[in-house]
C-alpha cells in the first residue's frame, strides 16, 4: 500500500508539474514573441500616450491590440496582470518530485558507483542528498554572480551569454562525474530551472514592483530594473528548450548511460539554445535558418556519439553463479543472501536461448517487473514493463538489451547481475 500511494502522489505532483510548466512556459514564449514582434505605432495618438510599439493579432475568432508603453501610461490600473505564480508553482512541483523519487531513495537513484572519483562513488544516500541540494544551490549562486560581476548594467551580455555557456558544460561534466547518469541529467536541467524560476522571483518581479510603484507616486522608474528583467528573461528563454529536453531524457537511458554522456548532455543544450535563437529572431521578422541547421548538427552529433558499438557475439557459459539478493524490508537497500543462481542448459550450438534469458531475468529482474512486483519499492512494474513470461521476454528484447548493455538496469544493480549475465543477453539474438 505504501508503494502504491507513492506512485499516486508521484503522478499527481508530476501531474501539476506539467500543468504549470506548460502555462509558464508557454506564457513566457508569448511574452517574448510579442516583445520582439513590435512595432512602432502609427497613430499619432498613440505616439503621444507614450506607446513604444504594438502588435495586431487574430486569434479564436476575435482581433487583439497589444501595445507597450515605454513610460508610464496615463491610467495605470490596479488589476494588472501578473506571471509569476507559473513558474514559482513549477520549481515547487519539479522540487517535490525530486524529493520523493530521489532524496527518499539517494543510494538507488543519486549514487553514482562508477563515478571515476572514489569519494562520489562511495558517497553515502544523506552525503548524496547534501551534494545534490548543494549542487542545485551553487548552480544558481554561481550563475548569478556571473550575471552581476560580468554585465552588472546589461552592457555585456555577449560575455555573460559565452560565461553562462561554459558553465553549463562545467554543470554537465560534473553532474555526470558525482551523480548516477539519469539523476546527473534531471539536475543539470533542475540547476537550469532553478535558475530561471529564481530570476522571477529575485529579480524579475522585484523590479517590475519597483517600477509600478515609482510610476503611481509619479515618478521615473529606474531604467535598470526594465534592462535587468529582460536580460533575466532573455537568459529564461535560451533555458527552456533544453530544460525541457533534460527533464524527459530520463525515459531514454541511451542518452546517461553512455561514457560521454556529458558530451551528448552539452549538445543538447547548445542545440536547444541554437533552435530556440530561430524563433526569437524570427518573432522579429529576421529569418536565420543557419541556427536550427546548426541546431540539428549538433543532435545529429550526438546521435553518432550515443550510437551503439556492434559487440562481438560471445558463446553462452553453461552456467553463472553469483549471490542471490533480498531486499531489506526496512530501507529497500539490497543486501547478501546465501544461494546461487543457475542459468538454463545452452543450446547444442552455443547460443543463448531464451530459456536462459528467463532465468536471468527470473533472478534479476522480475522482482520489479512483474504483474505483481515482490519488491517494495514497486506497486506496479516501473514503465508497466512484465518480464515475468517468455512471450513478454521477447516482446521487450530489443529493450532488454539496451538497458542492460549499458548497467542501466537493473537500477543501481541492486539484484547483483554478473558482467557473464549481461554478456549472455548481448549474445542472445532475440529469439
Amino acid at each position: 500500500m505504501e508503494a502504491y500511494l507513492l506512485d499516486f502522489g508521484n503522478l499527481l505532483i508530476r501531474w501539476l508539474h506539467v500543468i504549470a510548466a506548460i502555462a509558464w512556459l508557454g506564457e513566457s514564449i508569448y511574452f517574448v514573441m510579442l516583445d520582439n514582434g513590435l512595432k512602432p505605432p502609427k497613430g499619432e495618438g498613440c505616439k503621444k500616450k507614450g506607446v513604444f510599439g504594438e502588435m495586431w493579432a487574430v486569434h479564436g475568432g476575435g482581433f487583439y491590440h497589444n501595445q507597450k508603453y515605454a513610460s508610464s501610461p496615463e491610467d495605470l490600473p490596479e488589476d494588472l496582470h501578473w506571471s509569476f505564480w507559473k513558474a514559482y508553482t513549477t520549481w515547487l512541483s519539479g522540487f517535490g518530485l525530486f524529493t520523493l523519487l530521489y532524496l527518499t531513495k539517494p543510494s538507488f537513484y543519486l549514487v553514482n558507483r562508477n563515478s571515476p572519483w572514489e569519494w562520489a562513488a562511495n558517497m553515502t544516500g544523506t552525503q548524496a542528498n547534501i551534494a545534490a541540494l548543494a549542487f542545485l544551490l551553487l548552480g544558481w549562486v554561481i550563475y548569478n554572480e556571473l550575471c552581476k560581476r560580468i554585465s552588472p548594467n546589461m552592457t555585456r551580455d555577449g560575455i555573460l551569454s559565452v560565461a553562462v555557456a561554459v558553465m553549463m558544460v562545467v554543470v554537465a561534466y560534473l553532474s555526470t562525474h558525482i551523480f548516477s547518469g539519469r539523476a546527473a541529467f534531471l539536475l543539470t536541467g533542475a540547476v537550469m530551472a532553478t535558475a530561471m524560476s529564481a530570476n522571477v522571483f529575485f529579480w524579475i518581479i522585484p523590479g517590475q514592483r519597483r517600477m509600478v510603484n515609482a510610476m503611481k507616486a509619479g515618478e521615473k522608474p529606474n531604467p535598470i530594473d526594465g534592462l535587468r528583467g529582460k536580460q533575466r528573461s532573455v537568459h529564461n528563454t535560451y533555458f527552456t528548450l533544453p530544460v525541457v529536453l533534460l527533464m524527459l531524457s530520463n525515459h531514454y537511458a541511451f542518452t546517461f548511460t553512455h561514457s560521454l554522456s556529458w558530451v551528448i548532455m552539452v549538445l543538447f543544450i547548445f542545440a536547444g539554445a541554437l533552435i530556440r535563437q530561430y524563433f526569437v529572431l524570427m518573432h522579429g521578422g529576421k529569418i536565420r535558418p543557419g541556427y536550427p541547421i546548426a541546431g540539428v548538427a549538433l543532435i545529429l552529433v550526438a546521435v553518432w556519439i550515443g550510437a551503439p558499438s556492434a559487440k562481438k557475439a560471445v558463446q553462452a557459459p553453461a552456467q553463472t553463479q553469483s549471490s542471490a539478493v533480498a531486499t531489506d524490508s526496512t530501507d529497500g537497500t539490497a543486501v547478501e543472501a546465501a544461494g546461487t543462481v543457475e542459468a538454463a542448459e545452452p543450446a547444442a550450438s552455443g547460443e543463448v536461448t531464451l530459456a536462459q534469458v528467463e532465468t536471468i531475468m527470473n533472478s534479476r529482474c522480475v522482482e520489479c517487473h512483474a504483474q505483481a512486483p515482490t519488491s517494495e519499492m514497486f506497486a506496479a512494474a516501473p514503465l508497466g514493463i512484465v518480464l515475468d513470461s517468455q512471450q513478454e521476454i521477447l516482446l521487450q528484447a530489443d529493450h532488454i538489451k539496451q538497458v542492460v548493455a549499458s548497467k542501466y538496469m537493473p537500477l543501481g544493480n541492486m539484484t547483483q547481475m554478473t558482467d557473464e549475465e549481461r554478456d549472455m543477453i548481448a549474445a542472445w539474438n532475440g529469439q
